[in-house]
């Protein structure tokens, strides 16, 4: 344990210890256990089987899709697939689950083990463990601001199918918290097991948290339940590890509860005590059979897994030597990945790995930019890979230099028309004619002779104001290398 990661209080160092419960809403086009549709935004309650209701005598059926899902996700989080697994009955009473249980999965769940390496500051990664992987079945929705005396219920979502990703207890800031849902959700979207829309609901994180003395016991924690955005979890963290610090340097107790994270106060409250398994009196559920799954059915599946973030972020890397900082952006959502892929397939340049490492330059700073100021996805650019491809090998190839490749930039942006047409049109073609260069810099040196003097008489900066004015007549136009290499033969010669 770093004394970075210490907490300094009046009392002496604290550590904070965080667990993670993310709850990922499986993708798939029918419930966990009926066959009812799991579209998100249908009116309230048309997505509704008997079986989702908890009507008298029916009994669920597992949605295959579901389990061969719940594999995939345990394959890419490296962890262990059990053959044989059991869903249990998890007791408890809410307006919107109306069987009175929710069918899940206790002492043999699906998965086991596993883990996530996630990216830190100045290129550092830490491995957190996972516990366990589960399958349930999701409750509905209680609407509580329809009416100022009534709660309305919603069912549709009762019985969407769950996996419950549980970590171990390993993450010490709300940083290495925040770095493990975004490597999380990353990875359940490359996998298309989850879509990852938190606003949405269908992916959403209990948080555990607690203090204690360094090389102490686990402190009496608390829950911070369903957190629907990175940011949130970053913030909740933030106020509940202050809240429990005053309370225990105060000399008093920590109370084991579940608590709301409140974003318009960015602060936290009670909800309820915390309960235990022993609450929930799970036994197994007597209407399903132990899941028993085959190991040809877990190599079958196997075989499907994509290029994972990790696998990707190391290929980058190695082929197009790319920083382990762009590499890891480029890496984080599979469409931006495939989109740098496809230009880079695009490329003419000769050497790949320079004309690459352009390309993730030009994605991260100005594409980027340019859909951060619009509030677009990389799907919505507004020009194919072949463009930046083509803008990026008339830079490589000295047609233009770095500065007009903005301005093109710009109007490729306005108007997704071909680079070279852009240059064309508007004659922004590079000046790379040593003699043309050498005429302009031959007028500025006789012009500004005294600079000249004071530049040879140790004043070096002027160096700057040369170039600048020699990109000023030449309207930019110039080769920035030609002219550098002319100006210091004649300011130095």
């Amino acid at each position: 344990m770093s004394d970075s990661n210490l907490i300094k209080g009046q009392t002496g160092l604290w550590e904070v210890v965080i667990g993670l419960e993310v709850h990922a809403q499986v993708v798939s086009k029918s419930k966990l256990f009926s066959g009812s549709s799991t579209e998100f935004g249908a009116e309230p309650n048309t997505q509704v089987s008997f079986v989702d209701a908890g009507m008298p005598g029916m009994l669920p059926v597992v949605n295959k899709v579901c389990i061969d899902q719940a594999i995939k996700t345990g394959l890419g989080i490296n962890g262990t697939i059990n053959l044989v697994s059991v869903f249990d009955r998890k007791n408890y009473f809410y307006a919107d689950l109306p069987t009175g249980y929710q069918i899940s999965q206790f002492t043999q769940p699906i998965v086991t083990g596993g883990y996530l390496d996630i990216d830190l500051e100045d290129n550092v990664t830490k491995r957190i463990n996972i516990t366990r992987l589960h399958v349930e079945q999701d409750a509905g929705k209680s609407i509580h601001d329809l009416h100022p005396q009534h709660s309305y219920i919603d069912l549709n979502r009762a019985g969407v199918a769950l996996m419950e990703i549980v970590s171990e207890p390993e993450m010490r800031t709300p940083a290495e918290a925040m770095s493990y849902v975004k490597k999380l959700r990353s990875i359940l979207r490359y996998l298309g097991t989850c879509d990852g829309n938190m606003e949405q609901g269908s992916m959403r994180v209990d948080v555990n948290v607690s203090l204690r003395r360094p090389g102490e016991e686990l402190g009496t924690r608390a829950e911070i339940k369903n957190v629907n955005s990175i940011r949130f979890l970053g913030q909740a963290l933030e106020y509940e590890i202050r809240r429990q610090l005053e309370i225990l340097e105060d000399g008093g107790a920590v109370v084991q509860e579940t608590r709301l994270f409140d974003p318009s106060k960015c602060e936290t409250r009670s909800m309820r005590g915390k309960e235990n398994a022993h609450d929930y009196r799970y036994f197994p559920d007597p209407d399903l059979r132990p899941l028993v799954l085959t190991a040809e059915r877990i190599e079958k599946i196997k075989a499907t897994l994509p290029e994972l973030p990790d696998a990707k972020k190391a290929r980058f890397i190695k082929d197009y030597g790319l920083t382990d900082y762009d590499a890891s952006v480029l890496v984080a959502e599979q469409e931006v990945a495939a989109y740098y892929e496809k230009v880079v397939g695009s490329l003419k340049s000769s050497d790949i790995r320079v004309a690459a490492k352009l390309t993730a330059n030009w994605l991260i700073s100005e594409v980027f930019g340019a859909l951060n100021r619009e509030s677009l996805t990389i799907e919505q650019v507004p020009f194919p890979p072949q463009h930046l491809a083509k803008l990026v090998d008339l830079i490589t190839d000295d047609t233009i230099s770095g500065k007009i490749a903005k301005d093109v930039f710009a109007k490729l942006w306005e108007t997704g028309e071909d680079p070279s047409q852009i240059v064309e049109k508007l004659g922004l073609q590079q000046i790379t004619d040593p003699a043309a260069i050498e005429a302009i810099i031959a007028q500025i040196l006789e012009k500004d002779a005294a600079k000249v003097e004071e530049y040879r008489s140790g004043k070096p900066q002027l160096f700057g104001y040369f170039v600048g004015q020699v990109m000023k007549i030449m309207q930019g136009k110039a080769n920035p290398g030609i002219v550098n290499k002319i100006l210091q033969e004649k300011l130095n010669g």
